[in-house]
C-alpha cells in the first residue's frame, strides 16, 4: 500500500505534528514500506498458530506479600513536628 503526501499531511494533522517537506517525503517512504511489510505478513497462513498472551511461558512472576519490618509508631513519629497519639498532626486546609 503506497501512501500519498496528502495522507501523510492528514496523519500529521491528526497527531498535531508540524512536518517539513523533507520530513513528509521521508515519512511517506517509511510508512509505505511498513504498510507493504504488513501486507506481506497478512498473506501468511496463521490458522494453526495459537494466540499468545506472552512470548515466554511464565506462570506467576509475583512474590508473596510478606511484612519484613514491623511498623514502629514511636520511631516513625520521632521527628514529626506535631503528633496526636499514633498519628501525624497536620494543619487544617479546608474549612
Amino acid at each position: 500500500m503506497k501512501l500519498t503526501r496528502d495522507e501523510i499531511r492528514r496523519i500529521a494533522a491528526l497527531a498535531r505534528l508540524r512536518l517539513s517537506a523533507d520530513e513528509e517525503a521521508q515519512l511517506t517512504e517509511q510508512l509505505s514500506r511498513i504498510l507493504q511489510y504488513m501486507d506481506k505478513l497478512n498473506q501468511l497462513d496463521t490458522s494453526r498458530v495459537e494466540p499468545l498472551a506472552h512470548a515466554v511461558d511464565i506462570v506467576n512472576a509475583f512474590r508473596e506479600d510478606k511484612v519484613t519490618n514491623q511498623p514502629n509508631p514511636e520511631a516513625i513519629l520521632a521527628n514529626a513536628p506535631a503528633k496526636d497519639q499514633t498519628f501525624f498532626k497536620v494543619p487544617k486546609i479546608i474549612e
